[in-house]
């Protein structure tokens, strides 16, 4: 069955919807459809038809006859699920990206009803029948109260629409769509399993009325039996005589044992008339939930109202129930009240009881005692707030840490909490009997913890939990913890101003940026900076260099940690928005850090792991890890080596925080932040097994509305350290999307150094030996121009190589290319790669198929049709990398579905590469451009940026022609153009 996405799913739960039963039960459909008459959008799987509905008309209703489109229960679940969702939620608590809207009323009652029915698929509250028609069907029940309730309230709540068919009876259509999408789901494999019969697990109707008989007797078995429940009193006076059954009262002979802390003797109690706990069974009937009845009163009797099986059945009930807890099989061979002993209540309060729930016996406590008596862990209570949160967050000091015990939320003092401490199971507390558990005694003798250190009292601080021990317990509120909170999450105004030595004007995005990275760095504590590609998280850092340069204490040099493909674009940046602060690059032979004392220090990652030791004993400022995804992985040595470097702050830098699981989260803010998530191992046990076992949760639970605490909790704890910022984000872009363009660096390959060498030598020879200035020599220009061009994108390109030519690392723009790429992907988005050598688009399309990187070419001989096809799959989404040669795309496209374009090689006329580049920057471009020019450093590609760059009305006059003007240069410009420069 072709499954519906949540953005099929959303149009369709703004219509409203009705529920037309079938038989067998999972033949109804869900009828959607518009109250105004217009036809409802179509999804897979759906059946066009029309329907009498009655729906508003003047002021009043009407019979009409309009179109619906009807879904099966199963397609029809997404839909409902999603108005479910949709209405019960806040818009900003939606994880999966997909804007309903609001859905209408209707889909969205049918939507609770359907996790209703879910609830119960869960818990196997399944029948097996035999439908009118003959048919197997599979039925909802056997209900208890609470079903019982939540079904009387739904049919109650029925909006006009949702029972919009006429003559319809809101109290038959819901128990019939229960019934349907109970007679859905089952049918797997397990249901033939559970009743011996195939037509139970067969998709397709099966006529059986010869299993009537058999079916009923099932469900007459099952929806007309007993549930247990247990009740637990405390009385005082006598014991009761024995019952009728062996065993039936608390001996010394118990199962239970001695009790190790069994507070006052019997002769105490006695003596001081102290309560004896006692455990009351009670019946209650599947059939009708109102009908219910003591064991004693049951087996007063035979003439019950629970029907003659009622005592036979609750015998059975209790042996169930004795597999789950030993100590009822006191109860037995006649149900009774019986008492507890202190062992027997203790294990009780302290396990048992969550157990029986588990298995549909619920155990009641005393209303004046059940829940009174609490735990809660308290961190600096009696501390006054940090003055100086550096010194706190960079110091040695701790925070005390202890339980305090309350009772209904009110603290009790030293002498009650002693008495508890000193307790059986039950304590006497201002004038009431309260049941105390094994775990409440435990806390009240060890109430003072180990303390937390500065950096666990943050985490604690901003989650408002702590794991003690085992445990994750909820921390009480004080003061301390208050202040310590709204230092991290509520910074004050951000300064209007920017670093005086910055030459650019940030936008206030980026302003907010580099005054929370100050604001962090300035606290002793690290940052994650992870801005979608193009928000310029390059000179939001050199600001924040600039920034602290002001303030002695924090002076020093910036290390900044990238891929090498980098280092020129982190030079020109600093070079072009910090003019005048020194950069230098420690790469390659001869490197030194001597000097190094301010200023930024450029390495790669590779250097950085050679160079640990050398670089771990200079005094840094700042250590910066730019594209940090490259150290996601913790245990690699290049995360080894990074964490060797000491530095007053730490900053990474990436567009991906997490690209394919939590512990590389995990791996960037333990660098940024050591401690603040605990070792790798507690995070993976406190944090990734629970996110990840929410995550494959039934849809019941997403019916449910409910969301994914732990997740909830981590995000807390992560987001002041995290600054997440996407380019569709509110107050980013909000007028027509920026175009942000972006010069990138790729440095040559030992084969293309030789190749380039080799073609300048020779041409230039050949163009020296050419006389005079025509047209010969004009060409052999252009020739030694383009063939450079061709080298600076691929060996294979200037050799004319074949298919089969090797392509992966010969290429500096390729590589580059190849992380662009996985970037741009990996944060949802699409590329256009534009080139001028339909050759050259080739063999990109052949590097990417082989990499399995999905993608499509367009160039001047694709024919209209195709061109056609080729756009429109593009734009819907089945492929996000589009290949595009220059002439053949460079105008009369409507490419919007692209937010990043990449000019593999430059045309060398600004204007041609604006309208390539507007293919995606256009009306209807509802996201921000990122602009890729790659560049060949030390080549000519590098000369001609730069004076595009630095002299751009000129560059606009002299080159406006592209490569023809440059002809026209003389021998010694041509050669100062095209020679390769070192770039270390």
């Amino acid at each position: 069955m072709e499954w519906m996405t949540p953005q099929q799913a959303a149009p369709l739960a703004r219509c409203a919807a009705v529920f037309e039963p079938g038989d067998p039960a999972r033949t109804g459909r869900i009828a959607f459809f518009d109250p105004a008459g217009d036809p409802p959008p179509q999804v897979p799987g759906g059946e066009p038809g029309v329907a009498d509905l009655v729906v508003p008309h003047g002021d009043g209703l009407a019979v009409r006859t309009l179109p619906v489109l009807r879904l099966t229960p199963a397609r029809a679940l997404p839909v409902l699920l999603l108005a479910h969702r949709t209405a019960t939620t806040p818009p900003a608590a939606t994880s999966d990206g997909v804007d309903g809207g609001q859905p209408h009323p209707a889909a969205a009652y049918w939507g609770a009803v359907l996790a209703l029915a879910l609830h119960l698929t869960a818990r196997e509250r399944l029948l097996p029948g035999v439908s009118p028609a003959g048919y197997d069907t599979w039925r909802a029940g056997p209900f208890d109260a609470a079903d019982i309730a939540r079904l009387r309230a739904l049919q109650q709540a029925a909006p006009g629409e949702a029972v919009a068919v006429p003559g319809s009876d809101p109290v038959v259509l819901v128990r019939a769509f229960l019934d349907a999408v109970a007679d859905t789901l089952p049918r797997t494999p397990a249901a033939r399993l559970a009743t011996g019969r195939q037509a139970f697990a067969a998709a397709e109707p099966q006529h059986v009325p010869h299993l009537r008989t058999w079916a009923e007797e099932i469900s007459a078995g099952l929806d007309s039996g007993l549930r247990m429940s247990l009740r637990v009193e405390l009385t005082t006076g006598p014991p009761d005589t024995p019952g009728p059954g062996p065993g039936s009262h608390a001996g010394p002979d118990s199962h239970a044992g001695p009790d190790p802390h069994p507070g006052p003797g019997s002769a105490e109690r006695e003596r001081d008339g102290w309560p004896r706990p006692r455990l009351v069974p009670r019946a209650h009937s599947l059939a009708d939930p109102t009908l219910a009845a003591d064991a004693d009163e049951l087996f007063a009797r035979a003439d019950h109202a629970l029907g003659p099986r009622a005592q036979a059945d609750m015998v059975s009930a209790v042996r169930r129930a004795a597999g789950v807890w030993p100590a009822l099989e006191r109860l037995l061979p006649v149900p009774h009240a019986l008492d507890l002993t202190d062992g027997e209540l203790r294990e009780l309060l302290d396990g048992a009881a969550g157990r029986l729930a588990g298995h549909g016996i619920d155990v009641t406590w005393p209303e004046t005692h059940a829940g009174a008596l609490t735990a809660r862990a308290v961190a600096g209570a009696d501390r006054e707030p940090p003055a100086d949160l550096r010194s706190f967050f960079t110091g040695d000091g701790t925070v005390d840490l202890c339980w305090r015990l309350e009772l209904d939320g009110d603290p009790l003092t030293e002498h009650e909490a002693a008495a508890v401490a000193e307790a059986g199971a039950v304590v006497r507390l201002r004038g009431r009997w309260i049941l105390v558990g094994a775990d409440i005694t435990r806390k009240a003798r060890r109430r003072r913890l180990p303390p937390l250190t500065a950096i666990e009292a943050l985490a604690v601080a901003l989650t408002g939990c702590a794991d003690i021990g085992a445990e994750r317990v909820r921390v009480a509120p004080t003061p301390w913890l208050d202040a310590l909170r709204h230092a991290l999450t509520t910074p004050g105004p951000v300064p209007a101003g920017q670093p005086a030595r910055l030459a650019a004007t940030l936008r206030d995005y980026q302003l907010r940026g580099v005054h929370w990275m100050d604001r962090m760095t300035s606290l002793g504590l690290g940052g994650c900076l992870a801005d979608d590609m193009g928000l310029g998280k390059t000179v939001q850092l050199i600001a924040l260099h600039l920034l602290r340069q002001e303030r002695p204490a924090e002076r020093g040099p910036t290390l900044v940690v990238c891929p090498a493909s980098l280092l020129g674009n982190w030079e020109r940046e600093v070079e072009r928005f910090a003019p005048g602060t020194p950069v230098r690059r420690h790469h390659g032979p001869g490197r030194t850090l001597t000097g190094a004392d301010d200023g930024f220090v450029l390495t790669t990652y590779g250097t950085m792991r050679l160079d640990a030791p050398r670089l771990a004993a200079h005094p840094w400022g700042l250590v910066v890890a730019d594209e940090a995804q490259h150290v996601k992985n913790a245990r690699s040595s290049t995360a080894a080596a990074l964490r060797l470097i000491g530095a007053r702050a730490r900053i990474a830098l990436t567009g991906t925080p997490v690209e394919n699981n939590l512990s590389e989260l995990w791996a960037l803010l333990d660098w940024t932040t050591p401690g603040l998530l605990g070792t790798h191992h507690h995070f993976r046990k406190r944090w990734i097994a629970p996110v990840d076992s929410e995550r494959t949760r039934t849809t019941t639970a997403e019916a449910a509305g409910e969301r994914q605490p732990t997740a909830r909790l981590l995000s807390e704890l992560v987001r002041p350290f995290l600054l997440r910022r996407r380019k569709t984000d509110p107050g980013i872009a909000p007028e027509l999307p920026p175009k942000t363009e972006t010069d990138q660096p790729a440095a040559l390959t030992a084969e293309q150094e030789a190749l380039y060498r080799g073609q300048v030598e020779s041409v230039m020879a050949e163009i020296k030996a050419a006389a005079g200035s025509g047209i010969a020599r004009s060409g052999l220009v252009l020739k030694l121009l383009t063939g450079l061009k061709q080298i600076c994108n691929h060996p294979a390109q200037f050799l004319k190589e074949g298919d089969d030519a090797a392509l992966a690392g010969r290429s500096g723009k390729l590589e580059l290319l190849d992380e662009l790429l996985a970037a741009i992907t990996a944060g949802g988005g699409a590329a256009l790669v534009f080139t001028q050598y339909v050759t050259m688009a080739r063999i990109l399309e052949r590097h990417l198929r082989e990499r399995g990187m999905p993608a499509a070419l367009l160039h001047g001989g694709t024919p209209v049709a195709k061109r056609e096809e080729l756009v429109r799959r593009f734009q819907d989404g089945e492929f996000p990398v589009f290949l595009l040669s220059l002439k053949a795309a460079g105008t009369g496209l409507n490419l919007t579905r692209a937010d990043h374009v990449v000019h593999y090689d430059r045309w060398w006329n600004p204007a041609v590469e604006a309208q390539a580049t507007d293919r995606a920057h256009r009306i209807g471009q509802t996201r921000p451009v990122q602009v890729h020019r790659l560049i060949a450093e030390g080549t000519v590609e590098d000369r001609i940026a730069a004076l595009l760059e630095a002299k751009k009305e000129l560059a606009d006059a002299v080159l406006g022609t592209g490569e023809q003007a440059l002809t026209e240069l003389t021998n010694e410009e041509l050669a100062n153009l095209v020679e390769l420069r070192s770039t270390t």
